[in-house]
């Protein structure tokens, strides 16, 4: 006879299996999605719908997660319309900035080397995955817990961080298009507390959509999901985002004395010496 011990592990087995298969398709439809992104970004030799791929990928997986997981609570659906609304965002930004600007410049020595070029949609395989496993592990869960401290403090944190990306993409988008401001380089509004308010903002939203989720998660496994908001600020700070922006400045603006007292007196992320 089965004893409520061994019921209980039986149980919490099947679920991490549900969980482990639901993470699974979502990682097999990731590099699914980003190789036939690939495939044809290769053929026509453009990166134009590389970012809008990387946020399109975001919102399919996140709804997929939700339909496969079978669940559909409150903090599910929040957690899943977040994502989306960041998603429409910053991928249609990106998408009309490009349009505009005609070519990315990280992709000048990339788009005609398919070998290249594939390393750098599998990046955005990791990346997608890694920022999101949060809200794919919550989608996942059967289990729920009542709204509490956590959920509200992430999704204002997600608040916080969606109107500071917004606004300080926006920011830039009308300085840039300015003729006035040609050759000059923004150190107004939100950018003259950061030297990099956006990202900022996007470190923000996904350390409140993973506090929100953390509300559910139980054992290491699901506890090595705060590795994702790590992910996202290692890989804005130290990677593919600010180290190419602060070498691209450098080279453009390194000798103006202006510019060089921007970079001394306005934070590179945190903007708190400045607001305090």
């Amino acid at each position: 006879m089965i004893s409520p011990g061994q019921l209980f592990y039986f149980l919490a087995a099947l679920q991490d299996l549900m969980m482990g298969s639901v993470l699974l398709k979502c990682a097999a439809a990731d590099l699914g999605l980003q190789w036939g992104g690939w495939a044809l970004a290769a053929a026509l030799r453009t990166e134009k719908f590389y970012d809008l791929a990387g946020s399109g990928t975001f919102i399919l997986l996140a709804h997929l997660s939700r339909v496969w997981g079978g669940a559909s609570h409150l903090r599910q659906n929040v957690q899943t319309g977040l994502v989306t609304a960041w998603g429409l965002r910053l991928g249609t930004f990106l998408f009309m900035r490009i349009l505009k600007d005609g070519q990315d410049r990280r992709f000048n020595k990339v788009r005609d080397s398919p070998g290249t070029f594939f390393v750098y949609w599998n990046v955005q395989a990791l990346w997608v995955f890694m920022t999101l496993l949060p809200t794919l592990m919550l989608n996942s869960e059967k289990r729920d817990a009542p709204l509490g401290p956590r959920d509200f403090i992430g999704w204002g944190l997600w608040g916080l961080g969606f109107a500071t990306e917004a606004i300080a993409d926006q920011q830039k988008w009308i300085f840039k298009n300015d003729p006035g401001n040609a050759g000059k380089f923004i150190q107004s509004g939100l950018w003259a507390y950061s030297r990099h308010p956006n990202y900022f903002g996007e470190i923000l939203q996904w350390g409140g959509l993973w506090l929100s989720a953390s509300s559910v998660m139980k054992g290491p496994l699901q506890l090595l999901s705060a590795a994702s908001p790590l992910f996202v600020w290692f890989l804005l700070r130290h990677v593919s985002g600010i180290p190419i922006l602060e070498k691209q400045a450098l080279k453009k603006w390194g000798a103006d004395p202006q510019f060089q007292d921007y970079v001394r007196n306005t934070p590179l992320l945190w903007p708190w010496p400045k607001c305090f």
